[in-house]
C-alpha cells in the first residue's frame, strides 16, 4: 500500500487526481479489478472512484474490459501505458510553443525576456521535432524484445 500512496502523489504532481494515481499505483502491481474491487482495496467511495476510472480511461492510461460470465467491467493499464500518455501529451509542445511565440510579442525590445522566451520556443520546437522520433525508437525496441520473448 507504501507504493500504491507513492504513487498517488507522484501522478497527482502530474495533473491526475490522487485517487486515479492510486488506481495507477494499484493496476502497476495487479493485473486488473473492478471498480468495487479498487474502491475497496483503496478506501475510496465508489463514487470517488468512479470519477477516477473515468478520467482514466478517458486520456487511455487505463483499458475497461469484460471477462466472459461476469457482470462486472474490469480495468486494466493500457497496452504501453507509458508510451501512450507521452504520445497524448505532445501536443502540449506545440502549446507552448505558439505561448511563447505570444510572449514574444508582448516582450517588446528587452533583451533578457526574448532571450527566455526565444528559448522557451526553440526548447519545445525542438521537442516537438525529435520526441516523435524517441517514442518511434522505444516502439520498435519494444517490438524487439516481443520478438525475442516469441
Amino acid at each position: 500500500m507504501e507504493f500504491v500512496e507513492d504513487a498517488g502523489l507522484f501522478f497527482e504532481r502530474l495533473g491526475l487526481s490522487r485517487t486515479a494515481g492510486r488506481v495507477m499505483g494499484w493496476l502497476l502491481v495487479h493485473p486488473d479489478a473492478d471498480a468495487g474491487e479498487l474502491a475497496e482495496q483503496l478506501a475510496v467511495a465508489k463514487s470517488s472512484m468512479s470519477v477516477a476510472l473515468r478520467q482514466l480511461d478517458q486520456v487511455g492510461l487505463v483499458e475497461r474490459f469484460h471477462r466472459s460470465g461476469e457482470r462486472r467491467d474490469r480495468y486494466r493499464l493500457a497496452e504501453d501505458v507509458f508510451a501512450r500518455s507521452f504520445r497524448s501529451r505532445m501536443g502540449e509542445f506545440a502549446a507552448f510553443t505558439d505561448l511563447a511565440n505570444r510572449g514574444l510579442t508582448v516582450v517588446g525590445d528587452d533583451p533578457a525576456g526574448r532571450r527566455r522566451l526565444e528559448l522557451m520556443r526553440d526548447m519545445y520546437a525542438f521537442m516537438a521535432v525529435e520526441f516523435p522520433r524517441l517514442l518511434d525508437r522505444w516502439d520498435e525496441q519494444v517490438r524487439t524484445r516481443k520478438a525475442g520473448q516469441s
